[in-house]
Formats: C-alpha cells, sequence, structure tokens
C-alpha cells in the first residue's frame, strides 16, 4: 500500500521518496526556533523539490516557522504563499 502510494508521490512531484526520508531524518531533533536551522531546511526542500524560494517567502516562511504560525494543512500553506495583489 506505501509502494503504491510512494509512487504515486514520485510521479506527481518527481521527487524520490528515499531522498524525502533522508531528508526526514536529518530534521530529527532539529531546533526549528532557530533561524539559521529553519533557513537551511527551507533551502533542502526548495532544492529537493527543485522549486525555488523568493527571499520574501522564504522570510515569511521563516517568521511563521520561528514563532509557531505555521499553517495547518496544504490549503492554509497555499494561502499563505500565495502573493498578494
Amino acid at each position: 500500500m506505501f509502494s503504491k502510494m510512494f509512487g504515486n508521490l514520485e510521479k506527481k512531484t518527481g521527487v524520490k521518496m528515499e531522498e524525502v526520508m533522508k531528508l526526514a531524518q536529518s530534521l530529527n531533533g532539529a531546533n526549528f526556533k532557530d533561524e539559521k536551522t529553519v533557513r537551511n531546511v527551507i533551502k533542502k526542500v526548495s532544492k529537493l523539490a527543485n522549486k525555488p524560494v523568493s527571499k520574501e517567502k522564504e522570510e515569511m516562511l521563516v517568521k511563521a516557522i520561528i514563532t509557531g504560525k505555521v499553517p495547518k494543512d496544504l490549503a492554509d500553506l497555499e494561502k499563505m504563499t500565495k502573493k498578494k495583489k
């Protein structure tokens, strides 16, 4: 069941689950109140997903993570990262 689900995720995202698991393991015990750690995590995820993160979005994400105002689901994350017009 999981292998099929992971296979579908790999097809949709182009990111190998092996890489996701390595990243998750490296984050075990990470201090998400430390700005440098949070910035490094954002850069790793950006590189892994091959999706650049603008300085503006990086700042917004760092602030949200450090203050504990992290989106609760993907819809909230999408709202948070969309540019305001």
